[in-house]
């Protein structure tokens, strides 16, 4: 399974089973990136859906399933077994698994252009930051458009670029913007989107792990940031 359709199987299986196309929520997108941060593996997820469809359909209700968020008690309680499954694993078999590096989705040119609209627009929204004065936000998006911007001149002329690598590269640089961001917002108007985001996480609260609760709320957060202030996400998968 390729490392960027993560996103793509865990809809198009919930989507499937559900019978009814349906556009996921931010809030099912900010649950499949806490299930990508903690490092629960594909497989176990789409085996998750299938087992809580399965359950669903075996008592049939009223009400549709309308969210993942039905699916996260089976989707960790597979993970659970599958980490049971998993102790006494030798390193050495986990160094072999951790070498295996799939083939890329993408053509080197792809990547080039997208490196470049990531480039530009994060030189966008550091121009509009700064109209009022630079300050150390302004300051990180610049320093992310230039670490893009040599990145992409590193890969030019590149026949198949490491994709992996590629990507913990942009993943750490939408760290670093995650922090500067955070750090840059006046604490009143933080506070304000922190109450908007529990809100909307408000109705789904009592099913939801604290962990895993955080971590959507934190992924909630971002994402409402970095829309206000037109901050692009780096990851190769929004390519």
């Amino acid at each position: 399974m390729n490392y960027f359709n993560y996103y793509t199987e865990i809809e198009d299986a919930f989507v499937r089973r559900r019978g009814k196309h349906l556009f996921l929520s931010p809030m099912d997108w900010a649950l499949m990136e806490t299930w990508k941060e903690q490092g629960i593996p594909l497989h176990i997820i789409l085996r998750g859906i299938e087992r809580a469809f399965d359950s669903f359909e075996t008592k049939p209700r009223k009400r549709s399933v309308k969210s993942l968020l039905y699916c996260q008690e089976e989707v960790e309680a597979q993970y659970a077994e599958w980490l049971e499954s998993r102790v006494g694993a030798t390193q050495e078999g986990e160094a072999r698994s951790a070498e295996i590096e799939p083939s890329s989705p993408f053509s080197p040119i792809a990547i080039g252009e997208y490196l470049e609209r990531s480039c530009l627009a994060l030189t966008r929204a550091a121009t509009a930051r700064g109209q009022n004065g630079e300050d150390d936000f302004s300051e990180a998006l610049y320093r992310a458009a230039a670490l893009i911007n040599e990145i992409k001149i590193d890969l030019r002329g590149s026949v198949s670029p490491d994709t992996r690598k590629l990507e913990d590269s942009l993943t750490g640089l939408e760290r670093m913007l995650s922090v500067a961001l955070l750090s840059a917002i006046p604490a009143d108007q933080l506070d304000s989107f922190k109450r908007e985001v529990k809100e909307q996480l408000a109705p789904y609260r009592k099913q939801m792990e604290p962990g895993i609760y955080q971590q959507t709320l934190d992924n909630l957060l971002l994402k409402r940031l970095r829309e206000q202030f037109a901050v692009p996400r780096l990851s190769l998968f929004y390519l």
